[in-house]
């Protein structure tokens, strides 16, 4: 008989822990909040202002007279709020505080601009409870598990995956269900298929005794923990040469969404405006709890894919490189277009970031990432992803999927950087 789990029961302080430097060349981890209204930032010919919304109520107050009215009325409008700025705090509204003495526009919520356009959707990274930029690090461990099953897929054999759970299983039901399924069926589809059995179908067996375990109890990922990054705050580097090099620069930058035409040609689909960071550099711990490791026990004789961080690392690696494979292909099919609707689409730049046929990267995160970093498509034939995205996304009939991309422009109006590419570095 199978005994429940005893709510006292601890596990044994046993862990295998890494202190992980972080670092990224330009990354964008969106927020609860997709976009911002135009009166939540306010922007000048070379930066972006977040302001405090209580510290600017405050001040606001302080200066008497319809200012706060004036301030409400345009927020119900939607409207611009720097002309209301100038005329409260004066030329230099940027160095306005509060009653209390409170920046309204701190320091950590102040951006570069990075395009001489008008920024009209803005979308902003996320923040901790204190403003600061960071990298939660449940982006970190959901990128590490899409990895885990990418790999205990690809390497079904090795492993022991399950028949009813491997690719060919998964792509038979995928075809007979595709289009049958409402919005919310579809969204947990692959739980169903395959990820409720790669993660959490195990029993647990402690001091030789078996227990049951449902839900995140049984969840073999319960063994990384993985915590939030440090602050991404402003500094500056010095590197071996003596070169100083500004690291987590907040910046508001023009991300050009591009698509292409059947004969390869670039095609310009849409400009977005995102904040994010160049010049990542940051840390954040990753934990192993080796001992909770051998409690594990797949319920149909599934092995478990690592047995220590270094393994763990490795797994991450070599999904990393699959994508890489695939954007290096997608990219030199590419044609450059310098008159796509007003958009010079240069892709040089981008095409030989990619040059290097061995990823130098660990992980993607965030922007960037698309279908085939959040998902484990890559697996599938081309046609069924191609299935899949006109099914629960936007429809590309004849093209690949993904068929459009997002790149990063520079000052200069050039196309320079892809979001998401991440380095791990052991600091122990």
């Amino acid at each position: 008989m199978v005994a429940s789990l005893p709510s006292h029961l601890q596990k044994p302080d046993f862990y295998q822990s890494k202190r992980i430097q972080l670092t990224s060349p330009i990354l964008h981890i969106g927020s609860s909040v997709s976009r911002l209204n135009p009166f939540e930032y306010v922007q000048t010919d070379k930066k972006v202002y977040l302001p405090n919304q209580e510290a600017l109520a405050k001040g606001l107050l302080s200066k008497g007279g319809s200012f706060f009215n004036d301030y409400i009325q345009t927020i119900e409008e939607r409207r611009d709020i720097t002309s209301l700025l100038k005329q409260a705090f004066g030329n230099e509204w940027w160095n306005a505080k509060d009653t209390n003495d409170n920046p309204i526009f701190p320091k950590e919520t102040i951006s570069q601009k990075l395009t001489g356009d008008r920024i009209t959707d803005l979308r902003p990274m996320i923040r901790n409870g204190m403003g600061q930029l960071f990298i939660p690090g449940s982006s970190i461990k959901g990128a590490i598990r899409t990895a885990i099953a990418y790999h205990l897929l690809r390497h079904a054999d090795r492993y022991q995956v399950p028949s009813s759970r491997r690719v060919s299983a998964i792509e038979e039901t995928l075809r007979e269900k595709l289009g049958q399924l409402n919005p919310y069926q579809q969204k947990f589809l692959d739980d169903e298929l395959f990820m409720n059995s790669l993660f959490s179908e195990f029993q647990l067996t402690y001091q030789n005794r078996r227990f049951s375990a449902k839900g995140p109890n049984a969840d073999f990922l319960r063994v990384i923990k993985v915590t939030d990054s440090q602050p991404l705050i402003e500094d500056i580097m010095t590197t071996k040469r003596g070169q100083k090099i500004p690291v987590n620069l907040s910046v508001v930058a023009e991300v050009i969404i591009s698509t292409r035409f059947s004969d390869y040609l670039a095609k310009y689909k849409a400009s977005i405006y995102a904040e994010m960071v160049r010049n990542v550099q940051t840390e954040f711990t990753l934990s192993l709890d080796t001992e909770m490791l051998t409690w594990f026990q797949h319920q149909k004789g599934m092995k478990l894919p690592f047995n220590n961080l270094d393994e763990l690392v490795q797994i991450c690696q070599e999904f990393t490189q699959e994508q890489w494979d695939y954007e290096h292909d997608y990219w030199q099919d590419i044609k450059n277009n310098p008159k796509a609707s007003g958009k010079n689409l240069d892709f040089n730049f981008i095409r030989e970031f990619y040059e290097s046929e061995k990823c130098p990267y660990g992980l993607r995160l965030g922007w960037g990432s698309g279908m085939n970093g959040t998902t484990i498509d890559l697996l599938f034939a081309d046609e069924l992803r191609e299935k899949i995205r006109d099914t629960c996304g936007l429809k590309a009939p004849g093209f690949e999927a993904p068929k459009s991309r997002r790149t990063v422009m520079n000052p200069n109006g050039e196309i320079k950087f892809v979001p998401g590419w991440v380095k791990f570095k052991s600091l122990e």
